[in-house]
């Protein structure tokens, strides 16, 4: 039997490419695809689905909605999904803590594979980073790096917020007295173990990642690139798959992919 799915935000260019890696697997159908209410796309077909504001509708259509939107849009769409007991992919980046509380909430009636990103290649970088970050300790300075093109409106990348905490989890550290987010009229020696962080938004970049562990004498780069954004699409449609048989939770690429 075909999973049927819905797709926000099918009008962007990350719902775009979803459509395509979705019309070229035969395990899959749209039976979906959602933009907010105003949107001139309303009404008109995106890769052959005809886009709908109607989001109970799209939700009581299909057994998983992908969701690679804005937070408040995400939130909107996962409420739906726990009326209708339909599970969810979120792709979604930039939620509050309060906003995560929510999804979390959500998740202990549906089930949720939230990730911020769905690449295997960058899960797989990950899980090096946690092993350089394991191994080298306190003795590193970790600095990570991201760039993404223009548009991109969050800064840093959740991409790079998850490698941060990967990194700082590693070395039994909690992340939110480590990071470092600016350092602007900062002086002063940096502080040991402290974990930073630095991101380029310019021109078409896709996405670009790499942590650096920096020692005296020697330095360690664990450096992921992204040249097309169907390996998000690809990873969100695995997702959609492994998430159609759960009942509830909140689940990560790890689980996904089987790395736990």
């Amino acid at each position: 039997m075909l999973l049927t799915i819905a797709i926000a935000g099918a009008g962007g260019r990350m719902g775009r490419m979803l459509l395509s890696a979705a019309a070229a697997d035969a395990q899959v159908e749209v039976v979906a695809a959602l933009e907010h209410r105003g949107s001139s796309l309303v009404g008109s077909a995106v890769a052959g689905v005809v886009v709908s504001d109607d989001i109970d509708a799209a939700v009581s259509a299909s057994r998983v909605i992908i969701d690679f939107t804005r937070p408040e849009g995400s939130l909107v769409h996962l409420a739906a999904c726990a009326r209708q007991g339909t599970n969810a992919v979120i792709g979604t980046t930039g939620f509050t803590d309060a906003q995560l509380d929510e999804v979390r909430a959500y998740a202990e009636r549906i089930a949720i594979v939230f990730a911020p990103n769905m690449s295997l290649g960058v899960n797989v970088t990950a899980k090096l980073v946690a092993l350089a970050a394991k191994s080298l300790g306190m003795r590193a300075d970790i600095e990570v790096f991201d760039a993404h093109h223009k548009l991109k409106i969050d800064a840093p990348s959740g991409t790079a917020l998850m490698l941060g905490r990967v990194a700082a989890k590693a070395r039994g550290q909690n992340f939110d007295r480590v990071a470092t987010f600016d350092r602007h009229s900062v002086s002063g020696e940096r502080a040991t173990g402290s974990i930073g962080f630095s991101a380029v938004r310019a021109g078409d970049i896709i996405g670009d990642h790499t942590v650096y562990f920096v020692l005296n004498g020697e330095r360690v780069e664990i450096t992921h690139r992204s040249s097309s954004r169907e390996t998000y699409a690809l990873g969100a449609i695995h997702a959609a798959k492994f998430v159609a048989g759960q009942s509830s939770g909140l689940f990560d690429m790890d689980d996904v992919l089987g790395l736990k």
